[in-house]
C-alpha cells in the first residue's frame, strides 16, 4: 500500500514538473516574441531599479549632477528613436546609399512626450494636455511602442508598393493590427499609456537612454555660428546661373540695407534680432517668393497631411496642408521658383514603412534616397544646386536620419534640431513642435493668467523620458513648495490640473526628453508662461530672426541643482517685461485654418526663405 502510494505521488510529481516546464517554455516563447532577444532572461529574473550610477563628475565631461558626484542614467521606458546613432556612425563619406545602424545598438520608435506609448491616438477632448490617456476612435493610430525582436528589416524592393499599402490598408488599420497581443492583454484595446497618468504607465525597459552631449554649444555660441553662416556660405554654387538667382541676390541686398523701423505697431522690436531686416524680408517674401511643389510621390507618405493634424507631429502636417492650398506662393512653373518643396511626411513614412520589431530604418532612408534620385533624374532643378534651393518640413524624431545623404544640402525644417547631430544653423530651420489637441479648434484655451496672478514659481509635469528628466525630478520633485515639479500627473477629464498649472505659473520648465525638442516650448508661449529651456544644443524655433533671450530663460543641463536660484535672480520688473514679450511673440506660434500674417505657417515659410536668401551663391 505504501509502495503504491509513493508510486502514485512520484507520478503526480513528474506530471506537475512537466506542466511547469511546458508553462515556462510558453512564457519564454511569449517573452521572445515581445521583448528584445537579449532581454528575455533579464525580464524574467531582474528587478533592477530606474537609475544606475555613471562615473563620477570628475571622470565625465559635461556632468549634470554636482551634488551627488555621479550621473544618474535613467533606464528609459523606451529607447529613443535615435537617428543620432546612425547619423554619427554611418554617413561617412558622401552619405549616398542606405545608412546602417551599429548592430550592437538597436533602436525602436520613441514614445512621444505627449502621446501614448502603445498607440498614438488623438483625443476627442481638445483640452487634453500633454500626455493624457487618449481614446482610440479618431484620426491616426500609429504604433508608438514596438518591442525589439530578432527580425531584420527587409530591403526596399521586398516591401509591397506604397499604392497597394494605401489602397488596401490604412495607416490606422496597420497600426491597430500591429498592436501586440501581450499589450492588449495587459492594457486592453482602449487603454494606453500616458505621460501624465501614473495609472497606465508601461513597464520600464532596461535599455539606457542616450547620454549627455560631449560638447555643449551655448546660446551665445549659437549666435556666433549664425553670424558666421551669414558671412560665408558652405552651400555649393549652382552649376549654371538663372534669373531667379540674380533676383535673390538683389533681395539679399535689400534686406541687409533695410530702413530702420522700430515703431512698427504690428511687431514689438525687442523680440527680434533686427526688426527692420525681418520686416523688409517678410515684405519681399510676399512679393517675390515662388514655391514649386513636386507632384511625384505616392500617398500616404507624400501629399497626405489630413490624417496627422493632431498630436505632437502636427507641425509638418499643418505646414503641408496650408502650403498645398496656397495660391500666393505656389507656382506650377518650376522655372520661376525660388524654392522647391519635397512634400513628404516623416511621421507617415515611419507609419507606412517601418517594420515593427525590426529596430532598423534602412528601408525608410533608402526610400527617401530613391525618391530624390528619381526627381533628380526627371528634372534638372535638384542637380543645378545639389538641392540647396529645395526644402522639407519634418517633425518626427527620425527625420534627421531620413534626410541625410543627398538631402543634407536641402533646407531642412526639423523639430529634432540638435546641433550635436547635424543641424546646421543658418541653413536648416528649427520647426516648432506644436501639440495640437483639436484640428478643428487649434486655438482653444489660448492664453493664461496675468503676471501678478501666477503664484507658482515653476512648473513641470511629465514622464521621465531620457537621461535629463530623472535628474530634474530627483532634485526638485516634492522638494520645494515653490517648484511644482511632478512626474506623471493623475488624469482628470480635460486635464484641468495641467492647464491650470501652465496658466498660473510664472515659469514653465521645458526639459528635453529623448531628443532635444519638446512641445512644451510652444505650450508655454501658448499659455503665456515664460519658457525655461533645459536642453543642451537645442536650437529654438525661428532662431534666424527671434531674440529668444529676450523672452525665454536658457538653463544649462548641468545647472539643474541651481534652477530655483536662477529663476529667483530674475527681478519682478524683468519678469513682467518677459511676460509681455511672450504675449507679443505668441502670434508667431499659432495655427489658423486660413493663414494670418506673421502666424506659424508664414513664419516657417519665412525662415526657409530667409536662410535661402543668405545662403545664395552664383555660378
Amino acid at each position: 500500500m505504501d509502495l503504491g502510494f509513493r508510486f502514485l505521488c512520484q507520478a503526480e510529481l513528474r506530471r506537475l514538473l512537466m506542466l511547469l516546464g511546458v508553462t515556462f517554455a510558453l512564457v519564454l516563447v511569449v517573452q521572445y516574441s515581445e521583448l528584445p532577444y537579449d532581454k528575455v532572461w533579464s525580464s524574467l529574473f531582474s528587478s533592477a531599479g530606474k537609475f544606475s550610477s555613471s562615473p563620477s563628475s570628475s571622470e565625465m565631461e559635461g556632468n549634470v549632477t554636482k551634488s551627488t558626484g555621479s550621473v544618474l542614467t535613467y533606464q528609459a521606458e523606451s529607447s529613443s528613436e535615435a537617428p543620432n546613432v546612425m547619423d554619427k556612425s554611418s554617413m561617412a563619406q558622401n552619405g549616398r546609399g542606405p545608412v546602417t545602424a551599429p548592430a550592437a545598438a538597436p533602436h525602436k520608435a520613441r514614445a512621444p512626450e505627449h502621446a501614448p506609448r502603445f498607440e498614438n491616438v488623438t483625443s476627442k477632448d481638445e483640452n487634453s494636455p500633454a500626455g493624457t490617456v487618449w481614446v482610440k476612435d479618431t484620426a491616426l493610430t500609429p504604433v508608438a511602442n514596438e518591442s525589439f525582436g530578432s527580425w531584420l528589416a527587409p530591403s526596399l524592393h521586398a516591401l509591397p508598393p506604397i499604392g497597394s499599402l494605401h489602397n488596401s490598408t490604412s495607416p490606422t488599420d496597420m497600426a491597430r493590427e500591429s498592436i501586440s497581443p501581450l499589450t492588449s492583454m495587459i492594457f486592453g484595446n482602449n487603454s494606453v499609456s500616458s505621460d501624465h497618468n501614473p495609472t497606465t504607465r508601461v513597464p520600464k525597459s532596461k535599455k539606457k537612454s542616450r547620454m549627455p552631449p560631449s560638447h555643449v554649444v551655448s546660446i551665445s555660441e549659437m549666435n556666433k555660428l549664425l553670424k558666421q553662416s551669414r558671412v560665408s556660405s558652405h552651400q555649393p554654387a549652382p552649376k549654371w546661373s538663372s534669373t531667379v538667382d540674380q533676383e535673390m541676390l538683389h533681395v539679399k541686398s535689400e534686406i541687409e540695407n533695410a530702413p530702420i523701423r522700430q515703431k512698427d505697431t504690428s511687431l514689438y522690436w525687442p523680440l527680434y534680432r533686427n526688426v527692420s531686416m525681418f520686416k523688409r524680408s517678410y515684405e519681399l517674401m510676399e512679393n517675390v517668393l515662388k514655391v514649386y511643389i513636386y507632384q511625384e510621390g505616392e500617398k500616404p507618405i507624400f501629399h497626405e497631411p489630413s490624417s496627422i493634424l493632431e498630436g505632437i507631429y502636427a507641425s509638418e502636417a499643418w505646414f503641408m496642408k496650408l502650403l498645398l492650398a496656397d495660391k500666393l506662393f505656389v507656382t506650377g512653373d518650376p522655372g520661376k521658383a525660388n524654392l522647391f518643396y519635397i512634400p513628404f511626411s516623416s511621421r507617415l513614412l515611419q507609419l507606412t514603412l517601418y517594420v515593427r520589431n525590426s529596430h532598423k530604418r534602412d528601408n525608410l532612408i533608402q526610400y527617401m534616397k530613391n525618391y530624390v534620385d528619381m526627381i533628380a533624374g526627371k528634372y534638372p532643378y535638384f542637380n543645378r544646386t545639389e538641392g540647396a534651393d529645395h526644402f522639407l518640413a519634418a517633425c518626427h524624431d527620425w527625420a534627421p536620419s531620413e534626410t541625410r545623404g543627398r538631402m543634407l544640402n536641402c533646407i531642412r525644417a526639423l523639430c529634432n534640431c540638435d546641433i550635436d547631430f547635424g543641424f546646421k544653423i543658418g541653413k536648416d530651420v528649427s520647426l516648432p513642435e506644436t501639440y495640437v489637441r483639436s484640428a478643428n479648434k487649434p486655438l482653444k484655451n489660448l492664453g493664461g493668467n496675468p503676471p501678478l496672478q501666477r503664484p507658482v514659481l515653476a512648473f513641470f509635469a511629465g514622464n521621465p523620458h531620457g537621461y535629463l528628466r530623472p535628474i530634474l525630478l530627483d532634485h526638485w520633485e516634492n522638494k520645494d513648495p515653490d517648484m511644482k515639479i511632478f512626474g506623471p500627473m493623475p488624469h482628470v477629464r480635460g486635464n484641468i490640473n495641467y492647464l491650470q498649472f501652465m496658466k498660473s505659473s510664472k515659469y514653465c520648465i521645458c526639459a528635453k526628453g529623448h531628443e532635444v525638442n519638446s512641445p512644451r516650448v510652444v505650450e508655454a508661449i501658448f499659455y503665456e508662461c515664460i519658457p525655461v529651456i533645459i536642453s543642451d544644443n537645442y536650437v529654438p524655433p525661428f532662431f534666424e530672426v527671434l531674440n529668444w533671450e529676450s523672452f525665454a530663460v536658457f538653463v544649462p543641463e548641468k545647472d539643474i541643482p541651481n534652477l530655483k536660484n536662477i529663476l529667483l535672480s530674475i527681478s519682478e520688473e524683468r519678469y513682467i517685461e518677459m511676460h509681455k514679450r511672450v504675449k507679443k511673440v505668441q502670434q508667431h506660434f499659432l495655427w489658423h485654418e486660413k493663414p494670418v500674417k506673421y502666424d506659424l505657417y508664414y513664419m516657417i515659410l519665412h525662415s526657409i526663405w530667409y536662410n535661402r536668401v543668405f545662403q545664395i551663391r552664383t555660378a
